[in-house]
């Protein structure tokens, strides 16, 4: 299959977030289920969560481990925050969600595989669109769930160069020294929509009988630090939620995300960003 790259901004397609129907209730604009943060890992989940509401999100479920789950709620109450000690509680929650996020924090414990395991499984025979981010990548890399993810047709992965890597099964090196070839096989490999992070980030998804790379015009060194990816994920997943198809919502999301970063960036600079920080930007873009 043949591919052809082009520039991702944000000026370009901001055109499809259209204005909200005035009558329109939260039940429109679907339900984000959010799995992750394994002990000492929570802030990753809670970022994800808080990033899928701020994207426009009807309602947002956060599934986490029992340590994290009060500290979840007092930071954030809008969040439906659940302790997954049973994995009857999981299915419990993937059942009334219109959109999952799975990796935010998920760690790589016997608990994160059980929760990759068990959800991976519920999607294959209910499917639902997905966002693949950091420890889910890694546990994929190492053979969890591959067979029951190429029975979901609407995926979103976000590896950065080393998770691409592993789930390509070569260097980092080789990732960075054709990004357009690699992010190319992660697209081919798992379907949907591949995100390849890092400057300059590529989208891929087919179209039609190719493949579409676009590289995303917006971005900065600011980013580099813990919990970008998080946002990206829950932004990514507020998209799908909202009715956007994978591959306008991985458009979307990419260039918001990193869109966000810049505009903060030209206020405050770039070193010492955090990634909470893009939350009010990021806001305020899906509503320009």
């Amino acid at each position: 299959m043949s591919s052809s790259i082009q520039k991702l901004e944000y000026d370009v397609i901001r055109h499809q977030l259209t204005r909200r129907d005035s009558d329109s209730h939260k039940g429109d604009y679907g339900h984000v289920l959010v799995i992750g943060g394994d002990q000492g890992y929570g802030g990753a989940a809670l970022l994800a969560g808080k990033s899928a509401a701020r994207a426009g999100a009807g309602l947002v479920s956060v599934a986490t481990h029992a340590f994290h789950a009060a500290s979840f709620i007092a930071r954030c109450p809008e969040l439906m925050v659940k302790a997954i000690d049973d994995t009857n509680d999981l299915v419990s929650l993937i059942t009334p969600a219109s959109v999952v996020v799975l990796g935010p924090g998920l760690g790589q414990s016997d608990w994160s595989n059980v929760c990759l395991q068990l959800t991976l499984t519920h999607l294959a025979e209910n499917p639902k669109p997905l966002v693949l981010d950091a420890d889910a990548l890694n546990l994929i890399s190492q053979g969890a769930g591959k067979s029951e993810l190429e029975k979901n047709p609407d995926v979103i992965i976000t590896p950065h160069p080393g998770e691409a890597a592993r789930l390509l099964g070569c260097t980092t090196s080789e990732i960075q020294a054709n990004r357009v070839g690699s992010v190319t096989r992660l697209q081919e490999q798992f379907g949907g929509a591949a995100i390849l992070k890092g400057s300059g980030t590529l989208v891929c998804f087919s179209q039609g009988q190719r493949l579409q790379v676009e590289q995303c015009a917006h971005g900065n060194p600011g980013m580099a630090t813990g919990g970008m990816g998080d946002v990206l994920s829950g932004v990514l997943g507020g998209f799908l939620a909202q009715g956007f198809s994978v591959q306008d919502s991985a458009r979307l999301g990419t260039c918001i995300h990193s869109y966000a970063a810049d505009n903060h960036a030209r206020i405050n600079g770039e070193r010492g960003m955090m990634a909470s920080d893009l939350l009010d930007p990021i806001h305020q873009l899906v509503n320009a």
